[in-house]
């Protein structure tokens, strides 16, 4: 049986399309001519593996080379068509930014591009947005092509020139007394067409992937802000660079707290007598419960501040503060001792303003001598 193909790439006949893959780029990389000038030894071998990748790497080409061997290839479409200049050439777009060497003029018009940029919306929870928090996303997106690094190209083929706008990448059109050119439908401007497509991508250059992606959320997000991370965007075409990812902060309400920038808000139930009599409780903070002392005669939506217990800046050191306003508990239902110690409460008031009570003060300076 015929094992020439399994021997270049050197792997064996029940080698997976990914041991495959991974053995053919070896061989690539080491056998490339910019990396052995006037070698033909690495010549010849560089031309072989990819002959062998071109069989091995289609499953049906496979089955029949495991079957027939190269014999069953012949007229089939086997690989090794073309010179080796037209290999070279399909290569260019594979190895040209690993190896720094400079294309044709047909590799300017399929010049390199980059990724588009994507956006990912995450929602976190009030107090991660104030203490800061690490996340990891899995986002699904198009990468760059392992196989054809992204030129959409089958491995060992080269683009062909478009016959329609005959590799220009415009087509000129007549409108009355003007001729307006316009980039070519058929190739879209690039001036060649792919023909022989990479089997993996389907001449895309891209493939959808899952990619799991670390989160450093800084202390003091507010809702809306977005991080940039480079590079985590789509993957880049021919040898371009990847697009970037922009992370969209959507931060879920507080059922307490509410945020204004830097400062922190909240409602603080008081009973009657704790804003009459003053008192001390523990108020809820964004850092744990701390004490505060309300003082006496407390009023209902009276505000105190507490500094430095507000949201950290983005920008500087800094600290915003905490306001507290009051919200006076009035109860709809009294014990009878409760409704006889306000009835107490209501007489000794009346008392003291027996002598000049409301109506009094109010129409007081209305009475005029005639």
């Amino acid at each position: 049986m015929d094992q020439e193909f399994y021997e270049t790439l050197g792997v064996g006949k029940s080698a997976t399309t990914t041991e495959i893959k991974k053995a053919y780029r070896k061989q690539a990389m080491k056998y490339h001519p910019d990396r052995n000038p006037g070698d033909k030894e690495a010549e010849n071998k560089f031309k072989a593996a990819a002959e062998a990748y071109e069989v091995l790497s289609d499953s049906q080409k496979r089955q029949i080379y495991d079957q027939y061997g190269k014999a069953g290839l012949q007229g089939g479409g086997g690989g090794g068509q073309g010179g080796f200049e037209d290999m070279f050439s399909g290569f260019g777009d594979v190895f040209g930014d690993l190896f720094g060497f400079g294309g044709s003029g047909r590799r300017e018009r399929n010049s390199a591009s980059q990724g588009a940029d994507l956006r990912y919306d995450l929602t976190i929870s009030f107090m991660d947005a104030v203490h800061g928090t690490e996340q990891e996303v899995t986002l699904n997106k198009r990468d760059t092509c392992w196989t054809c690094e992204g030129s959409g190209l089958r491995p060992g083929y080269q683009p062909e020139t478009c016959t329609t706008c005959r590799g220009s990448g415009q087509v000129t059109r007549s409108q009355g007394f003007f001729r307006v050119q316009t980039p070519c439908p058929e190739c879209r401007g690039q001036g060649q067409v792919i023909t022989e497509p990479c089997a993996d991508c389907n001449g895309a250059g891209l493939i959808h992937k899952d990619k799991t992606v670390s989160l450093k959320i800084p202390a003091g997000v507010d809702n809306g802000a977005r991080m940039r991370l480079r590079g985590e965007g789509e993957g880049g075409r021919r040898g371009g660079p990847a697009g970037d990812l922009y992370v969209v902060i959507q931060v879920k309400p507080h059922e307490f707290f509410q945020r204004d920038g830097n400062y922190i808000y909240c409602e603080y139930p008081l009973s009657m007598t704790q804003a009459a009599l003053g008192c001390t409780v523990d108020i809820p903070t964004i850092n744990g419960a701390t004490t505060f002392t309300f003082p006496k005669g407390t009023q209902p939506k009276q505000a105190f501040t507490i500094q430095g217990q507000g949201v950290p800046s983005l920008r500087n050191n800094s600290t915003g503060d905490m306001i507290i306003e009051t919200k006076i508990h009035i109860p709809d239902k009294l014990t009878k001792r409760q409704k006889e110690i306000l009835e107490e409460f209501a007489e000794i008031e009346e008392a003291k303003d027996s002598d000049e009570g409301f109506f009094s003060r109010l129409f007081k300076g209305n009475n005029h001598d005639d």
